[in-house]
């Protein structure tokens, strides 16, 4: 009986293994078969918010790439003491939006003249939904108080460090001592002059003082030390939803930003200008240089139709025909003896200041 049972065993296993051993030839041969092809494969590191900078690992890829966007991916630009801006990833590039223009598939036969002159026109004429056919995507690590001004634009996708999840690192930001400056007295949102130098060491030392305290203070609340060790075994720490509170607008914090062309471009001719703060300027110069090697003839279209365009009013244009007519010595008392359009203080001071700049002359 046992040896029959033994027996029939034996057939199990042997018609078992055959089985198997058909699955796996199968499996080879329709795996031999199989057209597989590796578009882009790019490895950001496994923690998403890490500073290590990604390496890029392209294989194959059946999109359009730029080359020197591509330099850059993972490339970590230094701003202000301790934040940066990285390229995480991008999609289209000039020729995106050329096709998007023309509803066409492929390069075309367009020369890059033609591309040029169309893309100008688009950003002339403030057609804008070609330029959303191209999105990029940031790593950017920037201070609270910067991040909040930032938010304000809301075209974007954002994935914010969390600090309900993770304890915050001891990174605040610190002026340089050129740019401690006072309030403007024209400028209700800037500052503008000069603070005396040991007035700005002061300012300084407060600054840092104040900072670092507070994160004692958010680590004693938390009860672990910097590498989340528990520092009083006889208590309970306070939830990092809570702790955080303490920490100053000057703290860093880190994101994750995905914008299209267009509302990128729309950020940076906000946030370029003159009047716009240090603080946020400096991210958005560090960001037209990568928009200048990802589209190059965009940016060309930008620079011109954009950036440095100006924007008048019908009676800001005819008092300035007036000035170019006139030409007088004292441009201000001229316009404001011949307001007939009831410009504004604000619009006659701009008006001259164009006035001035085209001229070279001085107010």
């Amino acid at each position: 009986m046992s040896s029959g049972i033994l027996g029939w065993a034996k057939i199990f296993l042997t018609l078992n293994f055959v089985q198997n051993t058909l699955l796996k030839l199968y499996h080879t041969k329709i795996l031999a078969k199989a057209k597989i092809s590796i578009t882009v494969n790019r490895n950001h590191g496994k923690n998403a918010m890490s500073q290590n900078a990604p390496e890029s690992q392209d294989s194959h890829t059946t999109r359009h790439a730029v080359a020197k966007l591509d330099a850059r991916l993972g490339q970590m630009v230094k701003v202000l003491d301790h934040g940066f801006v990285r390229v995480i990833d991008y999609m289209g590039d000039d020729n995106a939006v050329v096709q998007a223009a023309r509803v066409s598939y492929g390069r075309g036969t367009k020369t890059a003249s033609d591309d040029q002159a169309l893309i100008n026109y688009l950003m002339r004429h403030h057609h804008n939904t070609p330029f959303e056919m191209c999105v990029i995507k940031f790593h950017i690590k920037l201070p609270i108080f910067v991040a909040r001004q930032w938010i304000r634009h809301r075209t974007a996708s954002v994935n914010e460090y969390s600090a309900r999840y993770s304890i915050m690192g001891n990174d605040y930001y610190v002026p340089e001592r050129k740019e401690l400056k006072p309030q403007s007295l024209s400028n209700r949102q800037g500052r503008d002059g000069n603070i005396h130098d040991e007035d700005a060491k002061e300012i300084e030392k407060l600054l840092q003082s104040r900072s670092q305290q507070a994160y004692d203070d958010y680590q004693k609340l938390l009860n672990e030390d910097s590498d989340g060790n528990e520092i009083n075994h006889n208590r309970h720490g306070l939830s990092r939803e809570l702790a955080r509170m303490v920490l100053p607008l000057n703290y860093y914090t880190e994101w994750y930003w995905s914008c299209n062309l267009h509302n990128l471009l729309h950020f940076l001719q906000l946030r370029l200008d003159a009047h716009a703060q240090y603080e946020i300027r400096v991210y958005a110069e560090v960001m037209y240089d990568v928009v200048k090697d990802w589209v190059p003839m965009t940016a060309a279209a930008f620079e011109k139709f954009r950036k440095e365009a100006i924007n008048l009013s019908k009676d800001m244009l005819t008092a300035l025909f007036m000035l170019v007519k006139a030409q007088p010595s004292d441009v201000i008392a001229y316009l404001e003896q011949n307001n007939t359009y009831s410009l504004s203080k604000r619009e006659i001071r701009e008006v001259a200041n164009i006035y001035a700049r085209e001229t070279h002359g001085n107010i």
